[in-house]
């Protein structure tokens, strides 16, 4: 695997690195040592997926609160997505900073966020489905978000948001 760190700190780009041959290819997609050699959380509690009928979905921004905070590893399994970490650890040198990257089933990366940090997406094709490998618990009375468009971030949403949730849209600016 190949781990570029992003402007923020502590998020990674995770692209595989394929081996192929006749048959097609083959790579790894998770290694705890490799994560653990970076100083990343190693710890797989849960995955979830997500799947999005609609080019213009958006999902976010979530994030859990300590002690439950939780890091994330995404990737799309199937169509493309806009991903976004936005930083919300106030002892980071890139606090309310955001990196946003296209994950998709062609370019098969990840996006390595860690604890601290809210997420969202926004779906760049219809029946677009993401993976969700996460180091925590779902735990509802943790569960937070901020409102996508918060003028406090300035996130560049690549295209129009065309379906949101009721709960997504209704999120509070951060400030």
């Amino acid at each position: 695997m190949i781990f570029t760190e992003t402007k923020l700190a502590g998020v990674f780009e995770v692209d595989p690195e394929p081996h192929c041959d006749e048959r097609g290819l083959f790579a790894r997609t998770w290694c705890q040592r490799e994560f653990r050699s970076l100083e990343l959380s190693d710890k797989i509690v849960q995955c979830s997926t997500s799947f999005s009928a609609s080019r213009g979905t958006l999902r976010g921004l979530h994030y859990q609160k300590a002690p439950f905070a939780e890091a994330k590893l995404v990737r799309c399994t199937a169509g493309a997505i806009f991903d976004v970490a936005l930083d919300l650890r106030e002892e980071s040198p890139t606090f309310l900073e955001w990196y946003g990257t296209e994950l998709s089933a062609r370019n098969r990366r990840a996006l390595y966020i860690p604890a601290g940090c809210a997420h969202g997406l926004l779906t760049l094709e219809d029946a677009s489905e993401v993976f969700y490998q996460m180091s925590e618990f779902y735990h509802p009375e943790s569960a937070c978000g901020v409102r996508w468009n918060d003028p406090a971030f300035k996130i560049a949403w690549p295209a129009a948001v065309e379906v949101i949730s009721e709960r997504d849209r209704t999120l509070p600016d951060f400030l």
